[in-house]
């Protein structure tokens, strides 16, 4: 009997964001913030983009952003997102600073506008791994 065909569209869990993965799975989202410039990025990474400084370390969210993009995706023959069809891909900027892409729920893509008050909301993918995706205010 052959494999089941590994999902594609679920995150590959390392020990660096086994963090962030966690915390989502209790609908808090977690960026990283440098304790030498101060700066603050996501996606989760051992040491700071701007300063390439290792004294990094995880920070709650507040989990309002804004709209910056978007495209609605009416064809992905992909599995398993031929039954999200439609689905709103889009990218959003954190009050915290880092731009992040992510889904958009909860919302007609008619009814999208760049600057858009956006808040986090999470969903299950399976019984170990929630996803971050973002919603109307």
């Amino acid at each position: 009997m052959a494999e089941p065909a590994r999902r594609t569209d679920l995150p590959t869990i390392e020990d660096d964001t086994r963090p962030f993965w966690d915390a989502a799975r209790e609908e808090r989202f977690l960026v990283k913030r440098c304790g030498a410039c101060g700066a603050v990025h996501h996606y989760p990474r051992q040491f700071c983009p701007s300063c390439w400084s290792d004294d990094v370390a995880w920070l709650d969210a507040s989990g309002r952003a804004t709209l910056y993009t978007w495209s609605v995706v009416y064809a992905n023959d992909l599995p398993p997102f031929p039954e999200r069809l439609p689905y709103v891909a889009a990218v959003v900027d954190l009050e915290e600073g880092p731009r992040v892409m992510t889904n958009i729920v909860d919302c007609d893509p008619g009814e999208l506008r760049i600057g858009m008050d956006l808040v986090v909301d999470f969903r299950p993918l399976t019984d170990d791994i929630t996803a971050p995706v973002f919603r109307p205010a």
